[in-house]
């Protein structure tokens, strides 16, 4: 039987309307959604004069900080949507920074990008051939990848890197800029508007500023890349066949599909991107390699997808979530997160009551009991400790996929061993 050659060929509702994915939310009332939490924030703005929560700069810095973990999200989902769990992410973001820095440092940056792309990739091909071919746990091929990134790039940066100027056992020479672009006169009026202070209009425009005010031309890419992936993924037929092979290789076996060959195709291409993550990190968030700056972000990257239920948008608000949480190091710490203390107490709160209305008392209860616990911290306090500045991307990463996980629907055989002819 040949393959289907369209996007709704083969079993479309078993795939868009699966049991358990729940209700999706309509695109008018997650604008609407966004706008209350924006209008919440603003309103802590005024309440704690913490202005730098909603700055232009604090957004610039939250949207650079964003992509190499929207990036590494984008590879995870990529390869989960085709069954093959990627643990390895952080490995091929390290991949990504050593290759981009070793080749843009000697051959200009965006060569750089390229071969960091093509570093990825190698991880990804070495993830597909220990997953697929030899039916490997997903999860020990994964571990064992971010191992052997680590190791392979502390052998060879020395190897790389020292007798060049700039260069060290740790350390890249420096990186040429891929350059910048602001959006010229609205920048400027952005930023006057942001500085008014303003309830809510200032914050909109410290958000909108943050996305026009230097931004690498990289991170253009990295932004199209998520409708891109979209569109691929469920407008095409390669898409469909795909996402096929991640809830039912047996069914997508019998209609045509050479499993096996979309299976690497994806891991593969989750390489890349997160390889082109890595590639950010080593030449627009810092000019050069430097040991460890990946940070774990391969890892925040998987909870962003799974916090997005394995799907482009949610996994791009994730990203954003998380790299404003990281941003907060940067840019006035200890002030912003003393003042997204009340934040998360109202928010709570909020969802005490949301929690009550739907009858689920204890829950309401708890998550209440819980925000007024928060709420006299920052009534006792006037800072925070620097370790709980640091510590708060990874907070919020754990207490977002612990609200979410009751409406997460992975794809039916993510994970799950498949050999080809297992159907007959």
């Amino acid at each position: 039987m040949t393959a289907p050659t369209t996007a709704t060929d083969v079993n479309q509702p078993s795939l868009e309307h699966a049991p358990g994915t729940g209700r999706r939310m309509s695109l008018p009332v997650l604008m609407l959604v966004i706008a209350g939490a924006l209008a919440l924030t603003s309103i802590v703005r005024l309440i704690t004069g913490a202005d730098g929560i909603t700055n232009v700069s604090q957004m610039s810095t939250a949207l650079q900080l964003a992509v190499p973990i929207g990036l590494a999200g984008l590879g995870g989902l990529w390869a989960e949507r085709a069954g093959v769990v990627n643990i390895g992410l952080e490995g091929m973001l390290i991949l990504g920074t050593w290759f981009g820095a070793w080749a843009g440092f000697q051959w200009g940056p965006w060569t750089g990008v390229l071969v960091g792309i093509i570093g990825g990739c190698l991880g990804g091909l070495l993830h597909a051939i220990v997953t697929v071919t030899f039916n490997v746990n997903h999860i020990v091929s994964g571990v064992a990848i971010n191992i052997l990134a680590l190791g392979a790039t502390r052998y060879l940066a020395p190897l790389a890197f020292e007798g060049h100027q700039g260069g060290s056992a740790k350390q890249s020479p420096a990186v040429e800029s891929l350059g910048n672009f602001t959006v010229p006169g609205l920048s400027d009026w952005l930023t006057d508007l942001n500085a008014k202070g303003w309830f809510f209009l200032s914050d909109i425009a410290g958000l909108l500023g943050g996305l026009v005010t230097n931004v690498s031309w990289l991170t253009l890419i990295a932004v199209a890349l998520v409708p891109a992936t979209w569109w691929i993924l469920w407008r095409t037929a390669f898409g469909l066949r795909l996402r096929s092979c991640g809830e039912n290789p047996v069914a997508a076996e019998s209609l045509g599909v050479n499993v096996y060959k979309y299976k690497y195709l994806a891991v593969i291409i989750s390489g890349g991107l997160a390889g082109l993550g890595g590639v950010f990190l080593s030449i627009v968030a810092n000019p050069f390699y430097l040991e460890g700056q990946t940070s774990g972000r391969g890892y925040i990257g998987l909870a962003a997808m799974i916090f997005g239920n394995w799907m482009p948008g949610g996994l791009a608000i994730g990203a954003g979530l998380f790299g404003y949480t990281d941003s907060l190091n940067l840019r006035g710490g200890s002030t912003n997160v003393h003042a997204l203390l009340l934040l998360g107490a109202l928010l709570l709160v909020i969802g005490a009551i949301w929690l009550a209305i739907r009858k689920k008392y204890v829950q309401a209860a708890v998550t209440f009991v819980v925000g007024a616990l928060v709420f006299a911290w920052y009534a006792g306090t006037n800072e925070v400790p620097s370790q709980v500045v640091a510590a708060t991307p990874y907070v919020v990463t754990l207490v977002v996929l612990a609200l979410s996980a009751q409406r997460l629907r992975m794809p039916k055989a993510d994970g799950m061993p498949y050999r080809k002819g297992q159907g007959k």
